[in-house]
């Protein structure tokens, strides 16, 4: 750690650091020596590891907060950035803002508070408020990040929300690489797939709700079609349990579209919704389903002793997508490549033969591999097997994993882990929402 205790970063006189934070990340409870009041420093470092997308949130957050004007949102206060003497020869960034003091509900229910009707439709009340403001903005703003330790009951017994460093002003993917936004159990599908929408914050705060109630995260209660099941496991009045069915609805034309709507809703109990006939919907018997997201998948996830231990299935002719897709290279560099090939082979004989020969080997490589990651408290071991056998393997210390992230060629998806000095991709040929979800088991495992 960098920063120590009473240390002082411009005007602001660090107390205590709060809560996990990703490698690179910090956060601290400071003191304002000028005001003399309690402040939140979030800090980024600006290593040659970080990812530009990282900078642009931290300070898209920052930008954010200091346009916004509600008083369940913490003030923005300030943002500095420090030079290399100071941060341990890095360059960091630090956003100050307001510190809410209180409880946030995650700390509630680690504490196992119990939640009543009356207290979660005050909740659900007040949050709405606040998404109404964010949502009317123009353009409207998005949090992508609403969860139990994301909102807190302040000391006024009032709901706050806090943490804006998932925020988004539009939901828009550029590029072919992106980093997942958001927690497995309380994003919506479609925010994994990078098209969050006003509907997506609706969606997060009703997991929130159900977690609340239930006492479990969305990710480990009952899911049916893709729907959280809960209603057994509460006793409420019908129309709250109907509200709280609609507003995680995983279609977005059945959940409510905007938060003045689902509030107006939640008011009146009065609203249309009609649950989809369950037995019109056949499953995939053959495949397992994910723990969080439950969808069809063949990767096998073990957690034992400590131990983190993935399978990944080969790619199969999915992955001939990586030849077509690859950028302006792809297939066209392997013909190229194969026409000198051949024309050489007329001064050495069997030439082309030779190189047809290493591009099916490489192929055959690329479709028929199979991954398996076991990952400790020390490294990340990764090692590709075809027929059972051991054809390449890699070792990347903890300590140098700077990220987990999916990367996207053609039309499958893959899960790499960023070291220090290179990528590691885990390979297979994944889904969208099946690759999101890997990401997000290891990011956790490591407390990225």
């Amino acid at each position: 750690m960098v920063f120590q205790e009473q240390q002082v970063l411009s005007k602001y006189q660090l107390q205590k650091r709060l809560g996990r934070t990703a490698t690179g990340h910090q956060t601290w409870l400071a003191n304002d020596l000028t005001s003399e009041r309690s402040v939140v420093i979030k800090l980024l470092a600006f290593n040659p590891q970080m990812r530009w997308e990282e900078l642009k949130l931290f300070e898209r957050e920052a930008q954010t907060l200091k346009a916004l004007n509600h008083p369940r949102i913490p003030q923005y206060y300030d943002y500095f950035d420090l030079d290399k003497e100071v941060g341990g020869g890095v360059p960091w960034f630090a956003l100050v803002q307001q510190y809410i003091p209180g409880l946030s509900l995650q700390e509630s229910l680690e504490q196992n508070q119990r939640f009543s009707e009356e207290k979660i439709r005050s909740i659900a009340e007040e949050t709405l408020d606040i998404l109404i403001y964010l949502h009317q903005l123009n353009p409207s703003v998005l949090h992508r990040d609403i969860k139990p330790s994301n909102l807190i009951l302040g000391e006024d017994d009032r709901i706050y929300l806090i943490d804006f460093g998932a925020v988004q002003g539009q939901a828009a993917m550029t590029g072919v690489t992106f980093t997942v936004v958001g927690t497995v159990g309380y994003a919506p599908l479609e925010q994994f797939w990078g098209r969050a929408i006003e509907a997506s914050d609706l969606y997060a705060l009703g997991a929130t709700l159900i977690h609340l109630l239930t006492g479990r995260s969305p990710a480990d209660l009952p899911q049916k079609d893709s729907r959280i099941q809960f209603r057994d496991r509460v006793n409420l009045q019908s129309n709250l349990v109907d509200w709280l069915e609609k507003i995680t609805e995983l279609t977005i034309e059945k959940r409510f579209k905007q938060a003045l709507e689902a509030k107006e809703a939640l008011n009146s109990g009065s609203f249309i919704y009609h649950p989809r006939n369950n037995s019109q919907f056949s499953r995939q018997p053959v495949r397992k389903k994910l723990k969080s997201l439950r969808i069809p998948t063949l990767i096998k996830l073990t957690k034992y002793q400590g131990q983190l231990e993935i399978q990944i299935p080969p790619g199969g002719l999915d992955r001939v997508d990586e030849i077509f897709n690859n950028g302006c290279g792809g297939l066209l560099s392997y013909l190229v490549m194969f026409f000198f090939a051949f024309s050489f082979s007329v001064i050495i004989p069997g030439l082309s033969s030779v190189f047809f020969l290493l591009i099916v080997t490489k192929v055959f490589l690329l479709v028929g591999s199979k991954t398996e990651v076991y990952l400790d408290k020390n490294a990340a071991k990764i090692s590709s097997k075809i027929f059972g056998l051991k054809h390449s393997g890699e070792i990347c210390p903890n300590e140098q994993i700077e990220d987990v992230f999916v990367q996207r060629t053609g039309s499958i998806f893959q899960v790499a882990l960023r070291g220090r000095d290179r990528i590691y991709n885990l390979g297979g040929a994944l889904k969208q929402n099946e690759a999101a979800w890997l990401a997000q088991e290891i990011r956790d495992y490591l407390n990225i």
